[in-house]
């Protein structure tokens, strides 16, 4: 099938065929006060504004990044949404104080599913505000920097890496290479001209993780395929271990 083809199949089929992968450098200390206004502010205002709330998450090695994603059904769609959200009511009312808490909130990534099933299987209706129970699962995030464009690199994954990862205990979830489209919301930067590859996968605790990461840096052929790996690579993967929030639909 034609890549034109693929991608007009993907936008039909999937939930959120355009994701924003945004990661947050906070003041120390100020984590749980941004989880607080997205608790209690910014999901389902958002959500009425024609987006969906992804996933809200903690990294767990550093006490001070939040991680988050929301996806759209376009580009245009994204224009519209992230116009209505920022320009309304809500942000104004609680702008400052989500402000407060950030160093840095430059560093998103656009993403988009790269396979028909890629992309994130959420449930229909989140944890209610006061009712939520934060998950024990760990939401593991690998983000594979590529030297050029995407399609060699997944071929490469999907034949060697993903075996080795699967048999290792590794559980994808949903996998994304970067969307080229231009930013169609200039007053929040994305990172341009760069070509990811993020794969998501979840494990029940922070042990099965550990476990996993234990296993296969113990496999020979694991060690065996990181020259090849690393002729992809602009830098080794990044690894993060994200712990999902009360509210948040990916957990």
């Amino acid at each position: 099938m034609a890549t034109a083809e693929i991608a007009q199949k993907l936008d039909s089929e999937l939930h959120s065929p355009i994701v924003e992968l945004r990661r947050y450098t906070l003041h120390p200390g100020r984590r749980d006060d941004l989880i607080s206004l997205f608790d209690t502010h910014f999901l389902e205002s958002q959500e009425l504004c024609g987006m969906e709330i992804i996933g809200q998450l903690r990294d767990i090695d550093d006490p001070d990044a939040f991680v988050w994603l929301r996806g759209f059904d376009d580009m245009q769609a994204r224009h519209h949404a992230l116009t209505a959200f920022y320009d309304g009511p809500v942000w104004a009312a609680h702008r400052n104080a989500a402000n407060d808490t950030m160093i840095d909130s430059d560093d998103v990534l656009l993403l988009r599913p790269v396979g028909r099933d890629a992309g994130f299987s959420l449930p229909h209706e989140r944890s209610g505000r006061v009712s939520g129970e934060p998950s024990h699962a760990i939401i593991e995030a690998a983000t594979y920097g590529l030297k050029t464009s995407a399609e060699g690199f997944l071929a490469f994954y999907d034949e060697v890496l993903s075996p080795l990862l699967r048999a290792a205990g590794n559980h994808a979830i949903a996998t994304f290479a970067s969307e080229h489209s231009p930013n169609t919301f200039t007053r929040l930067p994305v990172r341009l001209g760069e070509n990811v590859v993020v794969v998501f996968s979840r494990f029940d605790s922070a042990g099965d993780q550990a476990a996993f990461r234990d296993l296969l840096d113990a496999n020979p052929a694991w060690q065996a395929v990181q020259p090849r790996l690393a002729t992809y690579l602009i830098a080794p993967p990044i690894i993060a271990r994200l712990a999902p929030t009360a509210r948040s639909l990916l957990r």
